[in-house]
C-alpha cells in the first residue's frame, strides 16, 4: 500500500497563457506561456494513465490518437482514449468534437488540407462543470479560454489534421486513417452512486469519479494503480500530504482524508465497455 505524491512537469507552449489557476504560480510576463502542466511518477513511460492540466489562449490543433490496436501496428505501446473536466471557461469558449456530418476519408484529408475541416466540425460552447469524454479516433481541438484537467491514457501520439496556417508538421496519412468519420456520440454517464461520489465516465481504458471533502476508504484492490487529483482543498492520503494542484498515485487500498471543501477527481484503469 503505498501513496506517491507526483513530480509537476510545467510544458511550454505558444497557445498557453502567462495567467494560470489557483494552485499554479503564473510564469514570469517575459517567459514563455505555460500550456500544460504533467504529473510524471519517477517512471513517467510505466504507469496506465497520465493526468494534465491545459491552460489555452488560442485554439489546439484539430487532431486525433490512434486506439490500442492501430498504435501496436504502428509499433507503439498503447493508444489514446482521453477526457476533459472544465474548470473555468470564458463566454465564448468552445470544443470541437467530432464532424457534424459523417465524413469520408477523402473528404476529410481534402478539408484538412484547404481548411474547410474547422467548419465542418462541430464546435460546442462549454462552461465551468462540463465533462467530454474523447475515445481514441474522434477528430477534436480544444479551443482558447479554457482551464481543464485531461486524464488519459499514457501516450504523446498525437496525428495533427490542420494546425490554421501555423509552421508545424501534419499527420495527414495517419491521422485520416484512425479518424472516427461519423458524428460524436457522447457515451453514457453512470452520474451520482452514492452521496459525494459521481462516477463521470466507465470506460473501456480508464473510470474517472468525482469525490467531495471528507474521510474515504479507496477501495482498490493490491497492486492496482488509482490518481487522486485535487480540485480544491486539502488532505492526507497514504501518510502523504496533498493540495489542490498536485495529484498523488495511490496503490491499493488506502484511507483518504480530505478538507470538508474538498472537490476531487479520482481516476484508475477501466475493463468496462461504453
Amino acid at each position: 500500500m503505498t501513496a506517491t505524491l507526483l513530480a509537476t512537469k510545467r510544458v511550454e507552449k505558444p497557445w498557453g497563457r502567462h495567467v494560470l489557476y489557483p494552485g499554479f504560480p503564473d510564469p514570469a510576463a517575459d517567459g514563455e506561456p505555460i500550456g500544460e502542466v504533467w504529473f510524471q511518477s519517477p517512471h513517467p513511460e510505466e504507469p496506465e494513465l497520465l493526468i494534465k492540466y491545459l491552460f489555452t489562449s488560442e485554439k489546439l490543433s484539430v487532431q486525433d490518437h490512434p486506439s490500442d490496436e492501430e498504435a501496436q501496428k504502428r509499433g507503439l505501446p498503447r493508444g489514446k482514449d482521453e477526457c476533459w473536466v472544465i474548470l473555468d471557461a470564458e463566454p465564448d469558449s468552445t470544443i470541437a468534437i467530432g464532424p457534424k456530418q459523417p465524413m469520408t476519408a477523402d473528404e476529410l484529408r481534402q478539408s484538412a488540407l484547404d481548411g474547410s475541416i474547422e467548419d465542418k466540425l462541430d464546435w460546442k460552447l462549454v462552461k465551468a462543470g462540463d465533462f467530454y469524454y474523447s475515445h481514441s479516433g474522434v477528430i477534436h481541438a480544444i479551443g482558447a479560454g479554457l482551464t481543464l484537467i485531461e486524464v488519459q491514457q499514457n501516450s504523446d501520439t498525437t496525428y495533427r489534421l490542420y494546425d490554421y496556417g501555423r509552421p508545424r508538421e501534419l499527420h495527414l496519412d495517419d491521422g485520416v486513417a484512425v479518424a472516427d468519420l461519423d458524428p460524436y456520440v457522447a457515451p453514457p454517464r453512470p452520474g451520482e452512486v452514492a452521496p459525494g461520489r459521481t462516477i463521470l465516465v466507465e470506460g473501456p481504458k480508464f473510470v474517472l469519479e468525482r469525490w467531495g471533502g471528507g474521510k474515504r476508504s479507496i477501495d482498490l484492490a493490491d497492486g492496482h494503480t488509482g490518481w487522486l487529483v485535487p480540485i480544491r482543498g486539502e488532505g492526507v492520503v497514504g501518510g502523504v500530504a496533498w493540495h489542490a494542484g498536485e495529484c498523488v498515485m495511490v496503490t491499493g487500498p488506502e484511507l483518504l482524508h480530505a478538507s470538508e471543501d474538498a472537490d476531487l477527481l479520482f481516476a484508475y484503469p477501466g475493463t468496462g465497455r461504453i
